[in-house]
C-alpha cells in the first residue's frame, strides 16, 4: 500500500472514493481517495493478495530463515531481560497502553565516536539507526487485535508519502513467538530542504517472547520473521501549525 498525503486534513466531514483498477488471479489493485469539501487530501493505491505460497506460482522461490542470504532480525538484545522501559512522549496519546524498550547496542552506533560515523575515506555508510521491543501492556491485547482504545485523542504526523508492504502473516502465539510484542528497526539516511525533508525505513519483526518473560534459546533469531516494512518521506513542521488548523476548522 502506498499513500500520498497531498494536503492537511481538517476536523470535519470527509468522503472516501474507492475505485477497483484491476482484479486478477493473484493480486487486486484498488485506489482510494480521501476528500474534504471537494478537495482530495490523501490518495492511496493498495494491492491485495494472499500473503503466502500460491498454487499458480510455477517458481515457488523464497529464502528460508536459515539461508545464509536471509535477513535476520536486526535487534541485538533479547526481550526476556530488558532494561527499563523508555518514558513515552505525551503526544503518544496511547502511551498508557504500551511500553517500549530501546536496543542499547543499536543506539551506540549513533554516537559521534562510533566506528559507523563517516569520514573522508568512508564509502557509503552514514545515517542513523534505531531499534526497540514494542509491547501492548494489557494482557488481553495481542498484535492481531482489531479494536480501538476509547478516549484517545488524535496525534499528527506530517507524512508526505508512505509505502507499506506486509511480508508475512502474523504467527499465532507459541513458545517461539510472542502475542503482544514486536521488534522495531528503523534507519534514516538523508535530511535537507525544504522543511527538513527526511526519509525513514522501518521493519516490524516478530518477538520470541513478551518483555520480561522466557529466556534466550539457541537459534531464536532463525525463527523470527519480518511482518512488514515501510518507507516514508516526511517533513518537520511545528505542532502548533496543526493545532492552529484544527482550531480554525472547528469554527466552520
Amino acid at each position: 500500500m502506498t499513500a500520498h498525503f497531498l494536503r492537511s486534513t481538517l476536523v470535519g466531514a470527509f468522503e472516501v472514493h474507492i475505485q477497483t483498477l484491476k482484479t486478477g488471479k493473484g493480486l487486486t489493485n484498488i485506489i482510494a481517495e480521501l476528500a474534504q469539501e471537494g478537495i482530495t487530501k490523501v490518495t492511496t493505491h493498495a494491492i491485495f493478495g494472499v500473503n503466502g505460497p500460491s498454487p499458480s506460482d510455477p517458481i515457488q522461490l523464497s529464502l528460508p530463515p536459515t539461508s545464509r542470504y536471509a535477513r535476520h532480525i536486526p535487534i541485538y538484545s533479547h526481550p526476556s531481560n530488558p532494561p527499563p522501559a523508555k518514558p513515552l512522549r505525551d503526544t503518544w496519546k496511547f502511551k498508557g497502553h504500551v511500553q517500549l524498550v530501546e536496543d542499547t547496542e543499536t543506539l551506540l552506533k549513533n554516537e559521534p565516536d562510533s566506528p559507523t560515523r563517516t569520514s573522508r575515506s568512508t564509502i557509503g555508510g552514514g545515517g542513523l539507526e534505531w531499534a526497540a521491543w514494542f509491547e501492548f501492556k494489557d494482557e488481553e491485547d495481542n498484535i492481531t487485535s482489531r479494536h480501538e482504545k476509547p478516549g484517545l485523542k488524535i496525534s499528527w504526523f506530517p507524512t508526505v508519502t508512505m509505502s507499506i508492504e506486509f511480508k508475512a502473516p502474523i504467527p499465532p502465539l507459541s513458545p517461539r513467538h510472542a502475542n503482544r510484542t514486536v521488534g522495531l528497526y528503523s534507519t534514516g539516511r538523508f535530511m535537507g530542504n525544504p522543511q527538513a525533508k527526511h526519509d525513514a525505513y522501518v521493519e516490524v519483526w516478530t518477538a520470541p517472547c513478551n518483555l520480561g518473560e522466557g529466556m534466550p534459546v539457541e537459534g531464536w533469531r532463525d525463527e523470527q520473521v519480518c511482518l512488514a516494512i515501510a518507507t516514508q518521506m516526511a517533513l518537520m513542521v511545528p505542532m502548533e501549525v496543526n493545532a492552529k488548523q484544527g482550531k480554525g476548522a472547528s469554527k466552520l
